[in-house]
């Protein structure tokens, strides 16, 4: 029988980052810094497990508040249409030393299935007496496939904003307390 606990994600020690090429020739970094999420973990076998987050787009974050404007805009991910992205796992599966994560990210009005490459790092226990779990996870994808299209093609050939949107995770998650019986 699978037995499953809820891990709170804990966003303090944990990040969420992309990076999408600029002008062909260099790559622009950025982050999300609001989400939230839980992982449903069966300790003694991850490819039970599940995870879901959900992250508010308005706080797309890039060091440039111009550019952080343009990518909230209807041009990109129309935060005013679209507030939120989520990713939902459904399956979970062994793959060499790590783990495959197969779910459905929400982007843009648009769910298509997102693989993750992910590690376990491993769980101990904090200073409080809490029990943590680290996972980290990438994945790439096409922005195009998500209605992201916008884009300016450049004097010199190629375009301003590539295509392929790589992303890095770093989960750090709390096992949630067990619910007393009443």
């Amino acid at each position: 029988m699978a037995t499953t606990n809820t891990w709170n994600i804990d966003v303090s020690h944990s990040a969420i980052h992309f990076w999408v090429r600029h002008m062909v020739i260099s790559k622009v970094h950025g982050r999300f810094a609001k989400w939230s999420g839980a992982i449903q973990l069966d300790e003694a076998d991850l490819t039970r497990s599940s995870v879901e987050v959900k992250v508010d787009a308005a706080s797309i974050d890039t060091q440039v508040a111009d550019r952080d404007t343009h990518l909230k805009s209807p041009d990109f991910l129309d935060v005013a249409k679209y507030p939120e992205l989520t990713y939902r796992s459904r399956k979970i599966e062994k793959a060499g030393d790590g783990y495959r994560v197969t779910g459905d990210l929400t982007l843009h009005g648009v769910t298509r299935e997102v693989v993750l490459d992910a590690e376990f790092a491993g769980t101990g226990k904090d200073p409080w007496g809490n029990q943590r779990a680290g996972f980290s996870a990438k994945a790439a994808l096409d922005r195009r496939d998500f209605g992201l299209v916008w884009n300016a093609a450049l004097e010199t050939g190629g375009v301003l904003v590539g295509e392929k949107v790589e992303i890095t995770i770093e989960l750090e998650a709390v096992k949630a307390a067990a619910a007393v019986a009443a």
